[in-house]
């Protein structure tokens, strides 16, 4: 059965600002190559080839990545397991035993803060696994029942 919880719907703006940062550094490249191009004399296939890049880039970073990312992102959280689903064209299931948990963690960048999101880090002896920008009171929630349940867990042993 396929993970039913969602991200928070505002991961989407967070993702697509992100993204327009990102395309404004493409942009501002692009600038600095249409300088070069003028100075060097170079040839204006390589600005063109650059702005087509750009363009290509803020729209995949923008508009499409975000969306099919929020569309693919789910997670569960059950007594004895967390059930995470990622991943835009490859679908990637994960299964965390909670008696492999060692610590979970909330994270907040500045993007995350502004519209009140937070992330939640599950550590295992093997790697962490992230669940991205839940909202700040869901983070906060599933963070404390993850702890109380990997603790259970381990008593139980």
């Amino acid at each position: 059965m396929e993970p039913q919880s969602l991200i928070s719907s505002k991961a989407l703006t967070v993702w697509k600002l992100s993204g327009l940062i990102g395309c404004s550094i493409v942009w501002v490249l692009s600038i600095v190559i249409l300088v070069l191009t003028i100075i060097q004399d170079w040839t204006y296939w390589v600005f063109g080839a650059m702005v087509i890049f750009s363009m290509l880039q803020c729209y995949l970073s923008v508009f499409l990545i975000p969306s099919l990312r929020w569309k693919r992102w789910r997670y569960d959280v059950r007594n004895t397991e967390i059930d995470i689903q990622s991943g835009m064209f490859v679908i990637k299931r994960t299964l965390i035993p909670m008696i492999r948990v060692q610590h979970v963690e909330t994270k907040q960048g500045p993007l995350l803060r502004k519209y009140d999101l937070a992330s939640v880090e599950i550590s295992t002896a093997a790697t962490v696994h992230v669940i991205p920008a839940l909202d700040l009171r869901e983070a906060d929630e599933l963070r404390h029942y993850i702890s109380k349940m990997a603790s259970v867990e381990e008593e139980d042993v």
